[in-house]
């Protein structure tokens, strides 16, 4: 548990208790430590208001075992990091017998911040040029492999760390772009990779100055410009950007958000129905691969700060 803006604790509590017939007590098996859980617990992301009241269990999904004893991925109506939780009966997915608990519990929030852009915020076609702002970390990886999967004809990543950027070639990437060449390099790069293949799609994890840098490579001269597709997910590298309104006029340019309040319950209804099952099956066969770093929950107090390496989730067993 953890109260607002401190580090959890591992303690006693009474089991979560069945409120109505929409919902089911589960056992649980494993659930992945994201930003987004350390953003509702500290109070900074925008959803935390939902969840003001302190005394908290962490994680808002994991992988659980059902009364009958299926295993499942399912979302939390209770905090899922607890050796017992309540879920949602029609936010779940069977997994695959070939899937691991630690895998399925690190992929669902990476699908949802990849593929849930690229479909319905980008609405990605074959042949695409995409580009992942911030693809070394574990979403920008999976995004790099689902947007393969989704038909990108090519895939280009940025980033920092120059060995995940070179590991992202064999998982898909077509070309690797450093952040830390500097402003001027990075943006005449993108410029004659934009002019040699028209980008369709940019998913960008980074907001901030990339994002400007991003728009600036895009912008237009007064003639007819290729339309770009930008979706923000994320905003590692800072939460305002200024953008020039010339850039804006300059360009067919369709920016848009995916997260959290953005999608329809069509689209959200689609997510368990036919992305995450989908996925999940692509990872149980190796298709899609993904690395964690596992614990234990007795440990959660210290690994709450835990360095985790570029590109890896870190997953709690239970």
């Amino acid at each position: 548990m953890y109260q607002n803006g401190e580090l959890p604790q591992y303690v006693d509590f009474p089991e979560p208790v069945v409120q109505n017939g929409d919902e089911v007590l589960v056992i649980v098996k494993a659930v992945a430590i994201k930003h987004f859980d350390k953003g509702i617990a500290s109070g900074k992301h925008y959803s935390s208001e939902t969840l003001k009241e302190n005394g908290r269990v962490i994680g808002g999904d994991g992988i659980c075992i059902l009364e009958d004893g299926t295993r499942v991925y399912g979302m939390g109506v209770s905090g899922m990091l607890a050796e017992k939780a309540i879920i949602h009966k029609d936010r779940i997915v069977k997994l695959p017998a070939a899937l691991s608990d630690a895998d399925a519990a690190a992929l669902p929030n990476a699908i949802i911040g990849a593929a849930m852009g690229l479909r319905f915020k980008a609405e990605i076609q074959p042949g695409d040029i995409v580009l992942v702002n911030g693809a070394t970390g574990f979403t920008g990886r999976v995004a790099v492999q689902i947007a393969k999967h989704y038909g990108a004809k090519k895939v280009i990543a940025t980033g920092r760390n120059e060995q995940s950027l070179q590991d992202l070639l064999s998982l898909g990437a077509d070309e690797v772009i450093s952040i830390k060449q500097g402003d001027e390099a990075f943006i005449t790069h993108l410029k004659e990779t934009h002019m040699a293949s028209p980008i369709d799609v940019v998913i960008d994890y980074l907001w901030g100055h990339t994002a400007e840098m991003i728009l600036a490579s895009l912008m237009g001269k007064g003639s007819f410009t290729h339309k770009t597709r930008f979706v923000s997910v994320g905003s590692m590298a800072g939460d305002l950007i200024q953008l020039s309104a010339a850039t804006l006029r300059s360009i067919d340019l369709q920016l848009t958000g995916s997260g959290l309040g953005s999608w329809t319950k069509d689209q959200v209804g689609k997510l368990f129905s036919e992305i995450l099952p989908e996925i999940f099956r692509l990872a149980a066969e190796r298709k899609l691969k993904v690395q964690t770093v596992t614990h234990r929950l007795d440990d959660i107090s210290t690994l709450w700060d835990l360095d985790v390496p570029d590109g890896k989730r870190l997953v709690v067993g239970i």
